[in-house]
């Protein structure tokens, strides 16, 4: 929505599409979304967690790891995944202290760190010392890293230096490269149609699955309650339906929460009228049955896929003279807090039924943290937008790539393809069939084939920000398939706590740092790699012999 971010754009860079972050609104916008998604799907919790006895695989996955604590082992294996956490934290966070004193300027420091080579480097293939990153490669799944990689190569090693060949041709020579008249829009375009490919098709997938649940279920299948349970399953279901919440709670919650959001919004975002907000309200509830429904299946939320609807939707109904970019925006946050707040309750649910914990208990708490998060998270992002000025902008350190991304979806929205330099279009109708192609090939090949294509939507990500992320996952994973072949018992104890470890400490230097850079605290070294010529060249200009 930002002007950081219209500029990057090239197009609907009028006042009417533009709003900048302010922290006020900001937090206003979050109360007001944020907990129509908890009121929802109340009234259906005992039909998606009982009734149907939907898995819920990462609720299950945590209420298992809880129950696991309170057992003799348990307890005595968490004292060291807590220890090994704390150590790794308090690496990772020094590591990040380090090397800031070499970052006094521009691509300066380990994060631009020519490992692989300065050509490499300029396509941004390197290694950048990343603990968050190698962290995050040690928790993804293998085909993950390898897709990300994969991507990376396929875009900056070979797509981008070939396409950037065709400059004067394809595009004009004359602008810049993160000009969307240039070789950006292939970046950005082609990860887009990628993602929205790879998107349909599992939106598709999740629905199929559905249907095909409820049909199960009316044929008396595994999901309906008429199967005897265990003794546990009696227990825990009498408890999960003793702490009942009123429906007329929800029910009011809702209608009131959706009256006074058609009321406010509207002065938030002129442009975004209240029969945009109602529509949105109204078909919300079944999106985020479908969804909540479907990642019970799968453990796949689809909520950017129900935010990326809404922007087409609604940019589109709204028009580019009517400031159809920021009211696909809007309406892609709306969406998309709903759709995804109603799925994790009830995963969060999920995890109360098989501890026994109070559903109502659940829901306050939750109520109490969806407050919490609405003022935490915009002051959290307000402190880093303040501190760094370059928050936003392609080839910083916080490029925020899906902002360009959402935007450029909402430009699409309202403004049509006519834009787009030669042959970028072809390109993009080219990949989008084949991240459906791929998932097909997923899904039809047996597992021993299967799990080792990779995943398109992995695949995009490094096609915007480059590959020196995916480096470091690569090398995270690396370091945790050779600890599995080392000793396997011990990575799958402790592997996630190092690797939360890195991701932690690595994330709460950034705090450190932003108060730094508020007060205006610069490091004192400023650390460069330069080619042997440019050295030189650097050298006679110094004067130095």
């Amino acid at each position: 929505m930002s002007d950081k971010i219209a500029k990057q754009a090239t197009e609907a860079k009028d006042a009417n599409n533009i709003k900048d972050p302010h922290l006020g609104w900001m937090i206003g916008f979050l109360f007001l979304v944020s907990f129509i998604g908890l009121l929802a799907l109340v009234p259906l919790r005992k039909i998606m967690i009982v009734d149907y006895r939907l898995t819920y695989p990462s609720g299950t996955a945590t209420a298992y790891l809880i129950n696991g604590f309170h057992t003799p082992e348990g307890a005595k294996l968490a004292k060291k995944q807590v220890k090994t956490l704390g150590k790794y934290f308090v690496f990772s966070f020094f590591w990040g202290f380090f090397q800031w004193f070499y970052t006094a300027g521009d691509d300066c420091g380990f994060k631009n760190f020519p490992t692989l080579g300065l050509e490499a480097y300029k396509h941004r293939f390197f290694f950048d010392f990343s603990p968050t990153y190698v962290g995050v490669g040690m928790i993804c799944p293998s085909i993950v890293n390898v897709s990300v990689l994969l991507g990376g190569i396929i875009s900056w090693g070979i797509m981008w230096p070939l396409i950037a060949k065709k400059k004067g041709s394809w595009y004009p020579a004359d602008v810049g490269d993160s000009s969307l008249h240039g070789l950006q829009a292939y970046r950005v375009f082609i990860s887009i149609a990628l993602i929205l490919g790879d998107g349909l098709y599992n939106f598709i997938k999740v629905l199929i699955r559905t249907i095909a649940g409820f049909i199960s279920m009316d044929n008396g299948s595994s999901m309906s309650t008429a199967e005897a349970m265990s003794f546990d399953e009696e227990r825990r279901t009498e408890l999960f339906l003793k702490d009942q919440i009123p429906k007329s709670v929800a029910y009011g919650g809702y209608v009131a929460v959706a009256a006074i959001s058609i009321g406010t919004l509207p002065q938030i975002f002129p442009q975004l009228k209240w029969y945009y907000i109602l529509v949105a309200y109204v078909v919300a509830p079944v999106l985020a049955f479908c969804n909540a429904y479907g990642s019970g299946l799968t453990d796949w939320s689809l909520a950017s896929t129900y935010g990326k609807l809404a922007i087409f939707v609604f940019g589109a109904w709204a028009g580019l003279a009517h400031g159809g970019v920021l009211v696909g925006l809007a309406a892609c946050g709306v969406m998309m807090s709903i759709v995804s707040t109603a799925s994790d309750l009830m995963q969060d649910f999920k995890t109360g039924y098989l501890t026994l914990a109070s559903p109502r208990s659940m829901f306050i708490s939750q109520v109490i943290g969806t407050g919490m998060g609405c003022v935490i998270a915009p002051c959290i992002f307000w402190l880093f937008y303040k501190a760094f000025g370059d928050i936003g902008e392609s080839g910083t350190e916080y490029p925020a790539p899906y902002a360009i991304v959402y935007r450029n979806m909402a430009i699409l929205g309202v403004d049509g393809f006519g834009s787009l330099p030669k042959n970028c279009l072809t390109l993009c109708y080219i990949f989008f069939p084949v991240a459906i192609a791929i998932n097909l090939m997923r899904d039809l090949t047996p597992n021993r084939v299967s799990r080792f294509i990779p995943l398109p939507m992995a695949m995009a990500i490094p096609f915007y920000i480059g590959s020196n992320f995916a480096i470091d996952m690569f090398l995270g994973c690396v370091i945790l398939f050779v600890w599995e072949r080392l000793n396997k018992a011990k990575a799958d104890a402790f592997g996630p706590a190092v690797a939360s470890g890195l991701i932690c400490g690595d994330g709460i230097w950034t705090l450190p740092q932003s108060i730094l850079a508020l007060a205006k605290v610069k490091p004192p070294i400023c650390m460069k790699f330069l080619s042997r010529a440019t050295n030189a060249k650097v050298d006679n200009f110094l004067g130095v012999s």
